[in-house]
Protein backbone atom coordinates (compact mmCIF):
# COMPACT_ATOMS: atom_id res chain seq x y z
CA UNK A 1 0.00 0.00 0.00
CA UNK A 2 1.23 3.61 -0.76
CA UNK A 3 -0.71 6.67 0.33
CA UNK A 4 -2.13 6.93 -3.26
CA UNK A 5 -3.89 4.18 -2.51
CA UNK A 6 -5.63 5.50 0.84
CA UNK A 7 -6.91 8.40 -1.56
CA UNK A 8 -10.06 8.50 -3.43
CA UNK A 9 -10.97 10.51 -6.56
CA UNK A 10 -12.13 13.31 -5.32
CA UNK A 11 -9.62 16.70 -5.05
CA UNK A 12 -9.55 17.58 -1.44
CA UNK A 13 -11.91 21.08 -1.06
CA UNK A 14 -10.14 22.42 1.82
CA UNK A 15 -8.98 26.32 1.70
CA UNK A 16 -5.80 26.49 0.69
CA UNK A 17 -3.23 26.30 3.57
CA UNK A 18 -6.27 24.76 5.50
CA UNK A 19 -4.12 23.03 8.77
CA UNK A 20 -6.37 20.04 7.70
CA UNK A 21 -3.99 18.81 5.14
CA UNK A 22 -1.33 18.54 7.36
CA UNK A 23 -3.78 16.08 9.57
CA UNK A 24 -5.07 14.25 6.36
CA UNK A 25 -1.23 13.97 5.19
CA UNK A 26 -0.47 12.11 8.41
CA UNK A 27 -3.10 9.81 8.73
CA UNK A 28 -2.34 8.61 5.74
CA UNK A 29 1.16 7.58 6.35
CA UNK A 30 -0.06 6.41 9.63
CA UNK A 31 -2.26 3.81 7.43
CA UNK A 32 0.70 3.29 5.32
CA UNK A 33 2.98 2.65 7.59
CA UNK A 34 0.77 0.21 9.74
CA UNK A 35 -0.52 -1.88 6.38
CA UNK A 36 -3.87 -0.86 7.72
CA UNK A 37 -6.38 -3.05 5.98
CA UNK A 38 -9.29 -0.80 3.83
CA UNK A 39 -11.92 -2.86 3.69
CA UNK A 40 -10.84 -3.18 7.97
CA UNK A 41 -10.68 0.23 9.19
CA UNK A 42 -13.79 2.57 9.45
CA UNK A 43 -13.41 6.28 9.51
CA UNK A 44 -16.27 7.98 10.81
CA UNK A 45 -16.95 11.82 10.94
CA UNK A 46 -19.58 13.73 11.94
CA UNK A 47 -20.27 17.78 10.87
CA UNK A 48 -17.97 20.15 9.67
CA UNK A 49 -14.88 20.70 7.65
CA UNK A 50 -13.63 17.38 8.90
CA UNK A 51 -16.08 15.67 7.68
CA UNK A 52 -14.94 16.03 4.18
CA UNK A 53 -11.71 13.84 5.04
CA UNK A 54 -14.33 10.91 4.45
CA UNK A 55 -14.77 11.94 0.45
CA UNK A 56 -11.00 12.01 0.00
CA UNK A 57 -9.85 9.05 2.27
CA UNK A 58 -10.15 5.32 0.55
CA UNK A 59 -11.52 3.53 3.23
CA UNK A 60 -15.01 2.29 4.88
CA UNK A 61 -16.15 5.61 6.18
CA UNK A 62 -19.50 6.40 7.45
CA UNK A 63 -20.50 10.78 7.64
CA UNK A 64 -23.52 11.26 10.67
CA UNK A 65 -25.18 13.88 12.20
CA UNK A 66 -23.70 16.94 13.91
CA UNK A 67 -22.14 15.52 17.01
CA UNK A 68 -22.90 12.12 16.58
CA UNK A 69 -19.96 10.34 15.22
CA UNK A 70 -19.10 8.67 18.24
CA UNK A 71 -22.08 7.18 19.46
CA UNK A 72 -22.09 5.76 15.49
CA UNK A 73 -18.55 4.70 15.74
CA UNK A 74 -19.47 2.67 18.87
CA UNK A 75 -22.74 1.12 17.38
CA UNK A 76 -20.19 0.09 14.69
CA UNK A 77 -17.22 -1.22 17.21
CA UNK A 78 -20.32 -3.35 18.75
CA UNK A 79 -21.16 -4.94 15.73
CA UNK A 80 -17.65 -6.06 14.90
CA UNK A 81 -15.31 -4.90 17.54
CA UNK A 82 -12.26 -6.58 15.31
CA UNK A 83 -12.40 -3.46 12.88
CA UNK A 84 -10.33 -0.68 13.39
CA UNK A 85 -12.50 2.17 13.99
CA UNK A 86 -11.54 5.56 13.90
CA UNK A 87 -13.41 8.57 14.73
CA UNK A 88 -12.50 12.27 12.60
CA UNK A 89 -14.62 15.24 14.53
CA UNK A 90 -13.80 18.80 14.62
CA UNK A 91 -13.26 20.99 18.29
CA UNK A 92 -17.29 22.23 18.18
CA UNK A 93 -18.81 18.95 16.95
CA UNK A 94 -17.29 16.91 19.75
CA UNK A 95 -16.90 19.25 22.46
CA UNK A 96 -20.12 21.05 21.59
CA UNK A 97 -23.34 19.04 20.65
CA UNK A 98 -21.28 15.81 20.99
CA UNK A 99 -19.59 16.97 24.38
CA UNK A 100 -21.68 14.13 26.47
CA UNK A 101 -20.74 11.41 23.81
CA UNK A 102 -16.97 11.97 24.35
CA UNK A 103 -17.18 12.51 28.23
CA UNK A 104 -19.04 8.93 28.51
CA UNK A 105 -17.17 7.17 25.57
CA UNK A 106 -13.89 7.91 27.70
CA UNK A 107 -15.20 6.60 30.92
CA UNK A 108 -16.12 3.61 29.16
CA UNK A 109 -13.10 3.18 27.75
CA UNK A 110 -14.00 1.57 24.24
CA UNK A 111 -11.28 0.95 21.89
CA UNK A 112 -11.57 3.80 19.49
CA UNK A 113 -9.27 6.23 18.14
CA UNK A 114 -10.93 10.18 18.63
CA UNK A 115 -9.01 12.39 16.21
CA UNK A 116 -10.01 16.00 16.79
CA UNK A 117 -9.12 18.69 14.47
CA UNK A 118 -8.78 21.45 16.79
CA UNK A 119 -8.93 24.96 14.79
CA UNK A 120 -10.72 26.81 17.64
CA UNK A 121 -13.93 27.41 15.24
CA UNK A 122 -16.96 26.69 13.48
CA UNK A 123 -15.28 27.22 9.97
CA UNK A 124 -17.50 25.15 7.80
CA UNK A 125 -20.43 27.81 8.77
CA UNK A 126 -17.54 30.86 8.86
CA UNK A 127 -15.64 31.07 12.12
CA UNK A 128 -18.49 31.79 14.52
CA UNK A 129 -16.61 31.01 18.23
CA UNK A 130 -16.59 26.85 19.38
CA UNK A 131 -15.86 25.69 22.93
CA UNK A 132 -11.81 25.52 22.30
CA UNK A 133 -12.05 29.68 21.19
CA UNK A 134 -10.04 31.64 23.49
CA UNK A 135 -11.21 34.02 25.77
CA UNK A 136 -11.45 37.53 23.98
CA UNK A 137 -11.49 35.67 20.69
CA UNK A 138 -14.11 37.74 18.02
CA UNK A 139 -16.09 36.82 15.29
CA UNK A 140 -19.68 36.37 13.55
CA UNK A 141 -21.01 34.92 16.73
CA UNK A 142 -18.81 37.30 19.65
CA UNK A 143 -18.27 40.00 17.47
CA UNK A 144 -17.32 41.74 20.92
CA UNK A 145 -15.11 38.79 22.34
CA UNK A 146 -15.97 35.36 23.53
CA UNK A 147 -16.83 35.72 26.90
CA UNK A 148 -15.64 32.49 28.38
CA UNK A 149 -12.35 30.46 28.80
CA UNK A 150 -12.36 27.75 25.90
CA UNK A 151 -12.24 24.17 27.05
CA UNK A 152 -8.85 21.80 26.76
CA UNK A 153 -10.11 18.85 24.93
CA UNK A 154 -7.15 16.84 26.63
CA UNK A 155 -7.68 17.88 29.91
CA UNK A 156 -11.31 16.88 29.42
CA UNK A 157 -10.27 13.49 27.88
CA UNK A 158 -8.03 12.94 31.08
CA UNK A 159 -10.28 14.09 33.63
CA UNK A 160 -12.85 12.02 32.14
CA UNK A 161 -10.61 8.64 32.30
CA UNK A 162 -9.70 8.22 28.40
CA UNK A 163 -6.55 5.71 28.68
CA UNK A 164 -4.63 7.17 25.87
CA UNK A 165 -4.10 10.71 25.53
CA UNK A 166 -2.64 12.92 23.41
CA UNK A 167 -1.89 16.44 21.38
CA UNK A 168 -0.15 17.04 18.13
CA UNK A 169 0.58 19.56 15.52
CA UNK A 170 -0.54 19.75 11.81
CA UNK A 171 2.25 21.70 11.15
CA UNK A 172 4.56 18.29 12.18
CA UNK A 173 3.31 16.14 10.28
CA UNK A 174 6.45 13.38 11.02
CA UNK A 175 5.76 13.80 14.83
CA UNK A 176 1.95 13.33 14.36
CA UNK A 177 2.19 10.35 12.44
CA UNK A 178 4.08 8.90 15.79
CA UNK A 179 1.15 9.69 17.61
CA UNK A 180 -1.35 8.23 15.69
CA UNK A 181 0.81 5.17 15.73
CA UNK A 182 0.50 4.78 18.98
CA UNK A 183 -3.23 5.97 19.43
CA UNK A 184 -4.33 3.18 17.03
CA UNK A 185 -1.76 0.32 18.40
CA UNK A 186 -3.40 1.21 22.09
CA UNK A 187 -6.26 -1.04 22.96
CA UNK A 188 -9.03 1.38 24.69
CA UNK A 189 -9.88 5.18 24.12
CA UNK A 190 -7.14 6.68 22.48
CA UNK A 191 -7.44 10.98 22.13
CA UNK A 192 -5.44 12.36 19.16
CA UNK A 193 -6.16 16.14 19.78
CA UNK A 194 -4.43 18.37 16.76
CA UNK A 195 -4.35 21.84 16.52
CA UNK A 196 -4.85 22.80 13.25
CA UNK A 197 -4.71 26.23 11.95
CA UNK A 198 -8.29 27.73 10.56
CA UNK A 199 -6.25 30.56 7.78
CA UNK A 200 -9.70 32.11 7.00
CA UNK A 201 -11.36 32.41 10.03
CA UNK A 202 -8.80 32.34 12.82
CA UNK A 203 -6.40 34.86 12.72
CA UNK A 204 -5.14 34.42 15.64
CA UNK A 205 -3.88 30.62 16.30
CA UNK A 206 -1.80 30.65 13.23
CA UNK A 207 0.61 28.16 12.49
CA UNK A 208 3.14 30.56 13.24
CA UNK A 209 1.61 30.95 16.35
CA UNK A 210 2.00 27.42 17.11
CA UNK A 211 5.80 26.98 16.09
CA UNK A 212 6.70 29.90 18.23
CA UNK A 213 4.87 28.11 21.50
CA UNK A 214 4.85 24.38 20.39
CA UNK A 215 7.36 21.96 23.22
CA UNK A 216 7.43 18.50 22.37
CA UNK A 217 6.64 16.10 25.74
CA UNK A 218 9.49 13.42 26.27
CA UNK A 219 7.43 10.96 27.05
CA UNK A 220 4.43 9.73 28.70
CA UNK A 221 3.46 10.14 32.00
CA UNK A 222 2.79 7.17 34.20
CA UNK A 223 0.03 8.77 36.61
CA UNK A 224 -3.08 10.74 35.68
CA UNK A 225 -2.48 13.67 37.62
CA UNK A 226 1.28 14.31 36.21
CA UNK A 227 -0.64 13.90 32.86
CA UNK A 228 -2.89 16.65 33.70
CA UNK A 229 -0.29 19.24 35.15
CA UNK A 230 2.09 18.71 31.73
CA UNK A 231 -0.52 19.16 29.35
CA UNK A 232 -1.82 22.50 30.26
CA UNK A 233 0.10 25.39 28.92
CA UNK A 234 2.78 27.30 31.01
CA UNK A 235 4.86 30.47 30.43
CA UNK A 236 3.30 30.84 27.15
CA UNK A 237 4.13 27.47 26.23
CA UNK A 238 1.92 24.49 24.76
CA UNK A 239 2.74 20.83 25.10
CA UNK A 240 2.53 18.07 22.49
CA UNK A 241 3.11 14.62 22.45
CA UNK A 242 1.43 11.64 24.45
CA UNK A 243 0.18 12.89 28.02
CA UNK A 244 -0.90 9.39 29.36
CA UNK A 245 -1.33 5.96 28.72
CA UNK A 246 -2.52 3.03 30.67
CA UNK A 247 -3.54 -0.48 29.69
CA UNK A 248 -6.62 -1.18 30.57
CA UNK A 249 -9.46 -3.85 29.71
CA UNK A 250 -11.98 -2.20 26.61
CA UNK A 251 -15.21 -1.66 27.10
CA UNK A 252 -15.80 -4.46 24.02
CA UNK A 253 -13.60 -6.97 26.13
CA UNK A 254 -15.79 -6.85 28.84
CA UNK A 255 -18.88 -8.24 26.96
CA UNK A 256 -19.27 -12.01 27.06
CA UNK A 257 -21.23 -11.79 24.38
CA UNK A 258 -18.61 -10.63 21.88
CA UNK A 259 -16.10 -12.59 23.47
CA UNK A 260 -15.63 -15.43 21.02
CA UNK A 261 -16.85 -14.25 17.82
CA UNK A 262 -18.12 -10.84 16.50
CA UNK A 263 -22.09 -9.61 16.56
CA UNK A 264 -22.04 -9.79 12.56
CA UNK A 265 -20.50 -13.13 12.39
CA UNK A 266 -23.11 -15.00 14.69
CA UNK A 267 -26.04 -16.62 13.71
CA UNK A 268 -29.67 -15.93 14.72
CA UNK A 269 -31.44 -19.35 13.47
CA UNK A 270 -31.04 -20.47 17.25
CA UNK A 271 -32.82 -17.54 18.77
CA UNK A 272 -36.60 -17.84 19.77
CA UNK A 273 -37.92 -14.28 19.04
CA UNK A 274 -41.21 -15.50 20.91
CA UNK A 275 -39.79 -16.24 24.16
CA UNK A 276 -37.37 -13.90 24.09
CA UNK A 277 -40.17 -10.78 23.56
CA UNK A 278 -43.31 -12.65 25.11
CA UNK A 279 -42.57 -11.14 28.30
CA UNK A 280 -43.32 -7.78 27.14
CA UNK A 281 -46.62 -8.18 25.43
Amino acid sequence: MTVKDYETKVTPNWCPGCGNFGLWQALKQTLVDLRADPGETVLVAGIGCHGHMNNFTKISSFEGLHGRPIPIAVGIKLANHRLQVIVSTGDGDCLGEGGNHFVHACRRNHDLVVLIHNNSSYSLTTGQASPTSSLGYQSKSTPEGKKVEALDPALLALASGATFVSRGFSGDVPHLQEILKAAIKHRGLAVVEVLQPCVVFNKDQTFDYYRQRIKKLARPYLKRGGAIRACLAKNGRIPIGIFYQQKKPSFESRLDQIRKKPLVRQSLRNFDWDKLTGEFY
